[in-house]
């Protein structure tokens, strides 16, 4: 019985420590990623600034083929809303929207996934030459869910290589 307690004891003391460390965890979280694309920005930004365009290539949306995709407002620009539906625990359910754009320049995103937390999205564009750097900026709170933070530190990891997967293709 007194294994049993000391056992339980180191449970309960490593699982207070996770907890405690978890609050030292970056609460904010940011991704960062750029790609040069052998485009000028006018053929570039409307990949970005219409939704319907941009689930074209998703790395998130092709991962289940069945996800129902509801779009409402407008076909580009701010305003412009997509909502998706799926049982696959990679896509989940969430909505997309546009809150602000400057053609050529910028789109900026309201991403919002339920009870996983909301989150912001940014793509701008500096046309170089002919071709043009797409820079991809994700921000989120991960608030004071401790197993949030810890999820945080895997983000980059997570969230960046799928970025890098669409632009590879």
């Amino acid at each position: 019985m007194r294994i049993v307690k000391r056992i339980v004891g180191l449970i309960v003391f490593v699982l207070i420590v996770l907890v405690g460390i978890a609050y030292l965890l970056p609460r904010d979280i940011s991704v960062a990623r750029s790609v040069e694309i052998d485009a000028p920005a006018s053929e570039v930004f409307p990949h970005l600034n219409s939704l319907k365009a941009a689930a074209e290539w998703s790395p998130w949306l092709d991962r289940d083929p069945d996800v129902a995709l509801t779009y409402t407002g407008p076909d580009e620009g701010v305003g412009a809303k997509l909502a998706w539906a799926s049982d696959h625990p990679e896509v989940g359910n969430g909505t997309q929207e546009i809150i602000a754009t400057e053609p050529d320049k910028s789109v900026t995103t309201a991403l919002d996934f339920g009870p996983m937390g909301v989150a912001t999205a940014t793509y701008d564009l500096a046309e170089r030459g002919g071709t043009t750097i797409v820079s991809w900026g994700f921000e989120t709170d991960m608030g004071m869910n401790p197993m949030g933070r810890w999820m945080g530190l895997m983000m980059d990891r997570w969230v960046g290589a799928d970025f890098r997967r669409v632009w590879a293709t």
